[in-house]
């Protein structure tokens, strides 16, 4: 025998399981919103398409370039981005396995929301004055100091192309 009862109970068990996904749909929109419009780590990268770097370096390249300086030679890389957050950042030029290749600052403090301009010699080390990185494909690599923020990778990459002898 079938109780009345048992329709009543699946009715009331959908409507809880309805009023559930609607909670859900709900929460899922509202941080999805959150998400969107929180700004990105880093952002706004810049930087030539390819550079051609002598076997003598260029130019020194550590800290900040003036803008004026910036493109002014195609025998140097110039990178650009600005953070979200005022920190450090240690910037790294990485080949297309992701291996470290030049250190182009370390520990460097930089303004929220202010463009950084930068350089890149086509030399490899810490100092970038090691010998000339081979021809390929780079990309940059910033890592935030004082944010719980995994490294971040320029969404851009940029060609070092191979220097006649």
């Amino acid at each position: 025998m079938r109780s009345h009862g048992e329709p009543r109970e699946a009715q009331r068990l959908a409507r809880v399981v309805f009023a559930g996904l609607v909670v859900a749909c709900f929460a899922a929109f509202v941080i999805t919103q959150r998400l969107k419009h929180t700004p990105t780590a880093v952002q706004n990268f810049e930087m030539n398409t390819a550079f051609k770097p002598t076997h003598t370096p260029a130019a020194s390249c550590h800290g900040r370039v003036p803008r004026q300086l910036v493109n002014a030679s195609k025998r140097i890389e110039y990178l650009s981005f600005k953070t979200a957050q005022a920190d450090e950042v240690t910037v790294e030029i990485v080949d297309s396995s992701g291996d470290a290749v030049a250190t182009i600052v370390r520990a460097f403090p930089v303004e929220r929301y202010k463009q950084l301009s930068l350089c890149w010699n086509g030399h490899r080390g810490r100092a970038q004055a090691g010998g000339l990185a081979p021809a390929g494909d780079y990309r940059l690599r910033v890592n935030l100091r004082n944010q719980s923020h995994p490294p971040v990778y320029s969404p851009l990459s940029f060609t070092l192309e191979a220097v006649r002898r």
